[in-house]
């Protein structure tokens, strides 16, 4: 940030007390609101006067980011002069020093340069349902940053709903249920359909993969010569380790068979069986989840959702624990980016060691 960005002291006047070396009034620089129609969610800040350089800004604006996002679960920043995807880069690293590769991956992305990649490659038809980024593994991102290179030409808002609302929403019984028996992630990859356990672990070797395995508790078997099957057992909710809050943290809707459209989800019944789709969920002692019990989470998603069309250099920040996200169908071409950042281990109360023998 230049000197220039810096408050200057009234000439006229005789001070009272000795000005600070570069102090820095942030609030002079940029102002914050609310989107038109949304109850706080997210908080949107924008340049209070032209030419503010987001990165330099974010660098001495650490404790006030970390607060508002806290209490928001999400900040939007736009009408700020971001520019490219080396731009991105530079303001998430701004916040975040150091940026994480794409690990134990559920989604197609194309990697654009260190820590940065496309949101999602799947295709433009295709709604993506709430989640919250790698809620399956065993360590996942605090930090999640949105870029909008490009919005689309009609559609692909990047939705978000506040897990705390969204577990305020689900009823009572569906929330102890899933308290008392967790949830269970099945996947199988090498089918022809999804992401394949190459791409998934980012290896060719299956001794590499055997050993992430019994490295983060998943549960393996190779059921093929080329085929993959694991199991994992989750908590649906999780407390934030800086809140102290309980939050609606999970893929149990995203991944279970009746999330997906139905003519492809009766293609894929009809080819294989159950144990061999892409991916199911169950509740952790195996048992099927109710339809009613998805649907109301669903519900609760579709309550608390806020959604905004992107705007051309509009960059999203969310804090992953309190806030989920989702993708609208669209159409035209769509380019947004993504990056991750702060991985976070919970304490290891539930080893799922203790539930699969391996």
């Amino acid at each position: 940030m230049s000197d220039k960005e810096y408050a200057e002291p009234n000439r006229n006047k005789m001070p009272v007390f000795r000005r600070k070396e570069r102090e820095v009034s942030l609030s002079s620089l940029v102002k914050s609101g609310y989107l038109p129609e949304t109850d706080n969610f997210p908080l949107v800040v924008e340049p209070a006067t032209p030419g503010v350089n987001l990165a330099q800004w974010a660098t001495g604006a650490g404790e006030y980011l970390e607060r508002e996002l806290l209490r928001h679960g999400a900040i939007l920043f736009r009408g700020f002069g971001v520019e490219k995807a080396e731009g991105f880069e530079s303001v998430a690293r701004a916040i975040s020093p150091q940026l994480l590769d794409y690990r134990e991956r559920s989604s197609p992305r194309s990697e654009i340069s260190n820590g940065i990649y496309t949101s999602t490659d799947h295709p433009a038809s295709q709604y993506i349902h709430f989640h919250n980024e790698q809620s399956y593994a065993r360590r996942w991102p605090m930090k999640l940053y949105f870029f909008c290179l490009q919005p689309a030409e009609q559609g692909g808002a990047t939705p978000i709903a506040d897990g705390r609302r969204v577990l305020s929403l689900i009823p009572s019984d569906v929330k102890e249920k899933f308290k008392q028996k967790k949830v269970l992630y099945l996947r199988n990859y090498g089918s022809g359909f999804g992401l394949s356990w190459q791409t998934a672990f980012q290896t060719t070797q299956k001794s590499e993969v055997e050993s992430y395995c019994r490295q983060s508790a998943i549960d393996f078997e190779w059921t093929g010569e080329d085929k993959l099957r694991t199991r994992q057992i989750f908590r649906n909710v999780e407390v934030h380790p800086k809140t102290g809050e309980e939050t609606w943290f999970e893929h149990a809707a995203f991944f279970h068979v009746s999330s997906l459209e139905p003519l492809i989800r009766a293609a894929l019944l009809a080819e294989f069986k159950e144990e061999d789709l892409p991916s199911n969920t169950y509740y952790g002692d195996g048992t099927p989840i109710e339809p009613a019990a998805l649907e109301s989470i669903r519900e609760a998603y579709r309550r608390a959702s806020v959604a905004f069309p992107w705007q051309q250099r509009d960059l999203l920040l969310i804090d992953n624990m309190l806030v989920s996200h989702s993708r609208e169908p669209y159409r035209g071409a769509r380019k947004v980016l993504v990056a991750m950042a702060e991985l976070y281990s919970p304490p290891a109360t539930d080893p799922v060691s203790d539930t699969f023998n391996q």
